[in-house]
């Protein structure tokens, strides 16, 4: 009999209390998934990291406190511990030269309080988003390649690279070059391994956004590792430069900064493919090369402060009133207007060069007019 009462009390419909708290708990558990997915990497920038040898005798492990991290990637950061500095400052390298390549753009790669970085924006496959990828992942290559020049990791030293064949037969090729080869190969397994562990249904919008961000990523690497150049000194009596010695260096990140920027400019729309791969929408353009990036959704126009789509406006930045180009008042401000103040600014002027050796200027106030977007 108790059983009879127990499964008929179990068909009993659900009061309205008991659905509301069901409801409840599903929207929690959706709202913490999205949250755990709009988790990055990136995060590492926004916090600095201790180096391991300053945990103390029974601290909590140093890749346990660290958000943002796959699986794939905590177990390599448990392997590789010297290197998440690193990969923090790189992922840090990354986000100022997006701000400062997009400075004057309607989005200018702000980001946002929390483990994603950059928000929503991150969530639509756009051109802004392939470029934060690619800059992300290049500056860890440019981070991680130095560091073992400068012998602050324990798996890698310096440069091993070939000497260049067109390199002059009586120069020394030699010197401690950064390791642009380790750098590129462990950004691509770190970086990578988020994209790697997912198991999404092939021709999947999700799957589409793992090749895209795969793409993007490589791109980063590949411009660091492609712009790395040779570095020589002289030596000699008296500065004849009768010997020199040569090494790989990497290039200024601004430098690579740039050369993202007309990849960004030039980025290839696509979509995925009845294989299951990434094919172009306009065929009439050349197929995407692995220094290339690509984007599978438009962009949003940014004007306006969006919280679906992450955009936070443009309302209250600076504009130039003479140009005619994205900084200037009229496409920044999307066609609302600005307004105008003085503000006062101060510049160093006047500058004297004096015997021997240095320069002394004076500092200058001037006011002038500043606009910004209504």
């Amino acid at each position: 009999r108790k059983g009879v009462m127990e499964t008929r009390t179990s068909r009993r419909p659900r009061s309205s209390a008991q659905q509301h708290l069901l409801l409840a708990v599903a929207l929690i558990a959706c709202s913490s998934q999205l949250l755990v997915d709009a988790n990055s990497w990136l995060s590492l920038a926004m916090n600095p990291i201790q180096r391991p040898e300053m945990y103390i005798i029974g601290a909590q492990p140093l890749c346990s406190q660290l958000t943002g991290l796959s699986q794939g990637q905590r177990k390599l950061c448990q392997l590789y511990q010297d290197h998440m500095v690193y990969i923090g400052e790189g992922a840090k390298t990354g986000i100022n030269e997006c701000q400062y390549q997009f400075r004057q753009r309607r989005w200018n790669c702000s980001t946002v309080d929390n483990a994603s970085v950059f928000g929503r924006v991150m969530q639509i496959g756009s051109r802004e988003t392939a470029f934060t990828y690619a800059i992300s992942a290049a500056g860890v290559v440019n981070a991680v390649s130095r560091a073992c020049r400068e012998g602050e990791l324990s798996t890698c030293g310096c440069s091993r690279a070939a000497r260049p064949r067109d390199l002059p037969r009586d120069w020394l090729w030699g010197g401690c070059g950064d390791n642009v080869n380790y750098g590129y190969r462990f950004a691509r397994e770190f970086v990578d391994a988020r994209e790697r562990e997912k198991n999404y249904p092939r021709g999947s919008i999700e799957h589409t956004r793992t090749l895209m961000n795969l793409q993007n990523n490589e791109a980063g690497r590949q411009s660091v590792y492609n712009l790395a150049n040779v570095a020589c000194k002289c030596h000699g009596v008296s500065g004849s430069c009768s010997l020199k010695t040569c090494w790989l260096q990497l290039a200024d990140f601004r430098r690579v900064g740039e050369f993202l920027k007309e990849k960004y400019d030039s980025a290839a729309a696509m979509r995925i493919g009845r294989k299951g791969k990434l094919e172009q929408v306009d065929k009439r353009f050349n197929v995407p090369t692995p220094e290339d990036l690509v984007y599978t959704d438009q962009s949003p126009d940014y004007c306006l402060k969006n919280d679906t789509t992450g955009s936070m406006g443009t309302l209250g930045r600076l504009c130039n009133k003479t140009s005619e180009g994205m900084d200037g008042c009229e496409l920044m401000c999307c066609g609302r207007g600005y307004d105008q103040f003085k503000t006062y600014k101060h510049e160093r002027c006047h500058c004297k060069f004096h015997w021997c050796c240095y320069v002394k200027c004076k500092r200058c106030t001037s006011l002038v007019d500043q606009f910004v977007c209504k």
